[in-house]
């Protein structure tokens, strides 16, 4: 099977794309990569979060690696994929990976890959990692006995745990949440956050409770991403318990869900556009934002008002981050989740987004469904729907024939002032609003969001495109 990168790595099913060889014939790549471009005797770490196979995984790729004779250092923990890439701008290494698949259904597992400073590899890096692999694909690939790696020192185990939890410490406002002695209840969704972030909030005096905290491979029969659906437990813990914030973090704790104190889920949009929000007018940080083309145009309107620039980019987390590093903006996010701000990590880290999401309401005194209605009576309602759809090989054809090729429209009762093609199609509706389809670069999906200034409105724009690419009745989300 051809290993193919993603937006968000490479991701396979487990025992089909997803094998030892296929991650000992990635790490081959990587090491040839790093040989050839003079980072060798730099080193290499790997980390691995609590998928199954995901720990065995690491150690393969760490046996290629030293069995290439390039010292590797290995995060001998469950660990978020945050601490990964905090880690991979620690150790000043050229390069570094997690063994894991994110947010994706329990079945499959994956690899992401990091370049120097935390980031997320971009197209150009993947591309280069696809190429190697098709040059070594049916040689033999050394490595050296995990065990006897460690023993001889060409693989080390390292733990940053707390360099990672001392850096976001050092990043909020520690005393305010003290002073407020806020309860906060954690849902890990089995995963990987718990360490972290119940640290950090106790340290700050927050009364914490966890709930779906032990190990599950099968994520407790849910999909690992934090949404309105998968977050009913939380809810019901908020409800019950009168606490003043739910937070939720995906399988590899690189993406956020909240539920807030009224018991309502916080859309991830929201939570961007609160923390801009937040940054700009209450902490007096001045800068852009970053977003990708399926995330809340609310962003444009905070920005605007503050005389900042909102910049649109592609999906995958890559560009915002890479964005961001260009024009210094403050926060970058996306609607499924993930967001970092200016200062910390260059990619997505849930941890620490929960953590500041926290100070807001420590040092506003205020509720976050307050402070989103401020947000509401300033710059007006801004509401999403989002649709998945499965499709055979010959629907995708026809449909991306349909959008990309005949770039042909349905009629959505309203004017149309733009379409982009830069990503998917992405139509933009004079007087505000837009709806964007795209095939997921993670999943088996075609994607649809609209975003109008009605739920109603923007439910209806989407009926208009899934009605028009003939999928009626077949919305999975």
């Amino acid at each position: 099977m051809n290993i193919h990168f993603g937006t968000g790595g490479w991701r396979a099913i487990i025992g089909d794309g997803f094998t030892k060889a296929n991650v000992q014939l990635l790490t081959a790549a990587l090491a040839q990569k790093l040989k050839d471009e003079g980072g060798a005797d730099r080193g290499f770490l790997v980390g691995y979060d609590r998928r199954f196979l995901s720990q065995e995984a690491a150690h393969w790729a760490a046996e290629v690696m030293a069995g290439a004779g390039i010292d590797c250092m290995v995060v001998e923990r469950e660990a978020p994929t945050p601490l990964i890439m905090f880690s991979v701008r620690y150790y000043e290494l050229p390069y570094g990976m997690a063994v894991t698949a994110s947010h994706n259904p329990a079945l499959y597992n994956g690899i992401k890959v990091f370049t120097r400073g935390g980031r997320d590899a971009d197209e150009a890096v993947t591309a280069s990692i696809e190429a190697y692999i098709l040059r070594l694909e049916g040689q033999e690939i050394p490595v050296l006995p995990y065990e006897e790696g460690v023993h001889t020192g060409k693989i080390r185990i390292v733990d940053p745990m707390n360099q990672y939890i001392d850096a976001i410490i050092r990043a909020v406002n520690m005393d305010a949440i003290r002073s407020r002695g806020l309860k906060v209840v954690l849902d890990p969704m089995y995963g990987v956050s718990k360490t972290a972030l119940q640290t950090i909030l106790i340290t700050a005096r927050c009364d914490v409770d966890v709930i779906h905290e032990r190990r599950d491979a099968l994520f407790g029969g849910r999909l690992p991403a934090p949404n309105s659906k998968t977050l009913a437990g939380l809810r019901s813990f908020v409800e019950e318990n009168r606490c003043d914030i739910g937070i939720a973090t995906d399988g590899d704790a690189d993406r956020l869900g909240v539920i807030d104190d009224a018991g309502e889920f916080l859309h991830p949009n929201k939570i961007l556009s609160l923390l801009y929000y937040y940054l700009l007018r209450y902490k007096g940080w001045r800068g852009p934002a970053v977003r990708n083309i399926a995330t809340t145009h609310l962003l444009d309107a905070v920005a605007a008002e503050f005389g900042e620039t909102c910049h649109e980019v592609p999906v995958g987390f890559k560009h915002i981050s890479g964005r961001m590093l260009e024009t210094g903006a403050v926060i970058g996010g996306e609607s499924s989740g993930g967001l970092t701000v200016r200062g910390h990590i260059q990619g997505k880290d849930g941890i620490y987004a929960a953590a500041l999401l926290v100070e807001m309401m420590a040092t506003t005194g205020r509720r976050l469904s307050e402070i989103y209605q401020e947000m509401v009576n300033r710059y007006g309602a801004f509401e999403m729907v989002e649709r998945g759809y499965r499709f055979s090989q010959a629907e995708k054809e026809r449909i991306s024939r349909t959008l990309m090729e005949d770039r042909l429209l349905p009629d959505f009762g309203a004017a149309v002032e733009k379409v982009s093609y830069a990503d998917g199609c992405k139509v933009y509706f004079q007087g505000g609003g837009w709806v964007v389809s795209r095939f997921s670069g993670t999943e088996p999906l075609l994607r649809v969001f609209c975003e109008m200034g009605t739920r109603e409105k923007a439910a209806e724009t989407a009926a208009a495109m899934e009605s028009f690419l003939g999928l009626e009745g077949r919305n999975i989300e």
